[in-house]
């Protein structure tokens, strides 16, 4: 009993060593973003959920870094003025270029209604913008669906979560929770890509 005991022990003391090492990583990549503000897409497409990212989104919008927007996960009836209104941010662009995606509720339907939006108008490149935590399983999601859709990573911060999370309960738990999150799409995708591989 002690013999299986000893090793049980071992065996957690390696799970917990590869789960703080992928953590590490995963904070170190998150923290350590370059911003891209001169690469022009076919589109830029931002995600909802988070402070900031609407107000981002057209910001670059308005700078020319696109003739598209696509703003995923809407809902409702929500109409493009409410939402101007709502994040105190106005589009001086083309507002004829501006969809609202409004079935996505979660980051896998995100990943979907983005991938419609790319398959209908054949774009080849996106900016995408959502939060820095968020990033990671966003691309991930996204790629699974477009593998050959090129992605420049356009990461937001918001007041609502501390830079320094280790700090902060609330921030390192969403953290944390991102990365098992993560952690989850993308073993999921490497599974599916191996089995994809067997069938041919």
């Amino acid at each position: 009993m002690k013999r299986f005991q000893f090793i049980a022990l071992i065996w957690f003391y390696c799970l917990f060593l590869i789960w703080l090492g992928g953590f590490i990583i995963f904070q170190q990549y998150i923290r350590k973003h370059q911003a891209d503000e001169v690469t022009k897409t076919d589109a830029i497409v931002v995600l909802t959920g988070g402070k900031n990212r609407i107000a981002e989104a057209v910001r670059l919008y308005n700078a020319g870094l696109s003739d598209m927007l696509f703003i995923s996960g809407v809902g409702g009836d929500v109409g493009l003025k409410a939402l101007e209104k709502q994040n105190k941010s106005f589009i001086t662009n083309n507002r004829d270029r501006v969809y609202l995606g409004r079935e996505a509720t979660n980051t896998f339907q995100n990943a979907i209604e983005v991938s419609e939006m790319i398959r209908r108008n054949n774009l080849k490149s996106i900016r995408l913008v959502t939060s820095y935590y968020h990033m990671p399983r966003s691309v991930e999601e996204i790629l699974r669906l477009n593998p050959d859709v090129v992605i420049i990573e356009h990461y937001v911060y918001s007041p609502n979560v501390s830079k320094r999370w280790w700090k902060r309960p609330k921030s390192f738990f969403l953290i944390a929770s991102e990365y098992h999150k993560f952690i989850v799409v993308y073993t999921k995708n490497k599974i599916s890509k191996l089995y994809r591989r067997k069938d041919f």
